[in-house]
């Protein structure tokens, strides 16, 4: 059994909420546009996780229960808000929808060429092609 599904099992045995919570989200958190991982430290016996997407900052959060970690998690990002507003700076948000990607000169061409003949764009296609891929995996 995977580590992933041992801990699906360990964590069914908790409280009805907790398994709630790690199943229909997946071991995600989300507060104020803000989405945090939900991970179990067997070295600590303890959830933890991390607000995902800030490249330039890093927000932390741990708890004995999900309550706990839940309050840990959105008093991190309260703190962060609320820190950067003090320095006068425009808190980071963890995806804005704009993607920049790199791909080989001819693949871009064949690309282009592809969304022109089918009456698409270049974002649309990629969207469609991401989200296709996502909906087959998740």
């Amino acid at each position: 059994m995977s580590t992933k599904n041992k801990l699906i099992e360990r964590f069914k045995k908790q409280p009805k909420d907790f398994t709630l919570l790690f199943n229909k989200t997946m071991g995600y958190l989300k507060y104020k546009n803000y989405i945090g991982s939900v991970e179990y430290s067997e070295t600590d016996d303890c959830l933890c996780g991390k607000v995902l997407g800030l490249a330039k900052d890093s927000i932390t959060y741990e708890g004995k229960t999900i309550d706990e970690l839940k309050t840990d998690f959105e008093a991190g990002i309260d703190s962060y808000i609320e820190g950067c507003e003090k320095m006068g700076i425009i808190p980071r948000k963890g995806y804005n929808g704009s993607l920049n990607i790199r791909i080989p000169t001819v693949t871009h061409c064949r690309l282009a060429i592809f969304a022109e003949n089918n009456g698409t764009s270049i974002n649309s296609f990629i969207r469609d092609a991401i989200e296709k891929k996502l909906e087959a995996t998740f």
